[in-house]
């Protein structure tokens, strides 16, 4: 789909967020009661990268955590599930639809794939994503953000909206064993993926887009800016993560204590 394509798609989704009614009203109720949340609290976004499954995640059971994506596919082999769930890219809505109604934590997906899901689904908040010629940074969940490129900066703005004084990286590995143009739906016909912590993340006969890293990077900039503007921060504790936006910190000394 062109660009010019996608924003005439997009069309009706922008009217329906605006106009206040109906499912866009409840649906900002439901936002509103995650302003601020977890003021001055930390979390940790999960990424997706191959690391995390080689990672002692055990020390996560008693934080607060945002998944993304098919993080579920790590259920079980985990002791806990996270706290918050959150998928933006259309193919992973479409095509694991029924994997991501089927979870019972809070769930803040794309707006335009609500026609996917149980409206009645109090657990289910929608989250606008703008379409504009240059990435930003929403800190408002009831106005619009901005994809950014990456579920990963889509997590970042929820975290923000909720009030999280830190937010740690961690799976965000920034490097993808498969190359070609990036934002490209393509068929996977490899029968393991490697790029992600599950030979199963994408299997066989899916689609998926190769991630455009430097976007990715640009609007991690923008991301790690907004943060320290606002006397917060982002810090990266993927193990051996290609990322060189955020400061590095070691995961397993965020748990000592003195």
């Amino acid at each position: 789909m062109s660009a010019l394509q996608r924003r005439a798609a997009d069309i009706p989704h922008r009217f329906a967020w605006n106009s206040g009614a109906g499912q866009s009203r409840v649906n900002r109720e439901r936002l509103e009661a995650y302003r601020g949340l977890h003021d001055g609290q930390r979390c940790f976004i999960m990424g997706n990268g191959p690391s995390l499954a080689k990672m002692d995640l055990r020390p996560l059971a008693n934080e607060l955590t945002i998944g993304m994506n098919r993080v579920y596919l790590m259920f079980d082999e985990l002791e806990f599930e996270p706290t918050y769930y959150c998928a933006a890219n259309e193919l992973v809505l479409e095509q694991f639809r029924d994997d991501i109604a089927a979870l019972s934590m809070p769930r803040f997906l794309d707006w335009n794939a609500r026609a996917s899901f149980d409206p009645a689904d109090e657990s289910i908040l929608f989250v606008r994503q703008a379409l504009t010629l240059s990435d930003f940074f929403g800190r408002d969940l009831r106005g619009s953000i901005c994809s950014g490129g990456t579920v990963t900066y889509f997590a970042m703005q929820i975290a923000f909206y909720m009030g999280f004084h830190q937010v740690i990286l961690i799976g965000v590995d920034h490097s993808f064993a498969d190359k070609g143009t990036p934002n490209r739906a393509e068929v996977r016909r490899a029968a393991v993926d490697e790029n992600h912590f599950h030979p199963d993340y994408f299997p066989k006969g899916s689609r998926w887009q190769l991630p455009d890293l430097l976007r990715s990077e640009s609007s991690y900039r923008i991301a790690r800016d907004a943060f320290e503007a606002d006397g917060r921060e982002i810090i990266d504790a993927t193990e051996g993560g290609q990322l060189e936006i955020f400061e590095k910190r070691d995961f397993q000394s965020l748990f000592e204590r003195e």
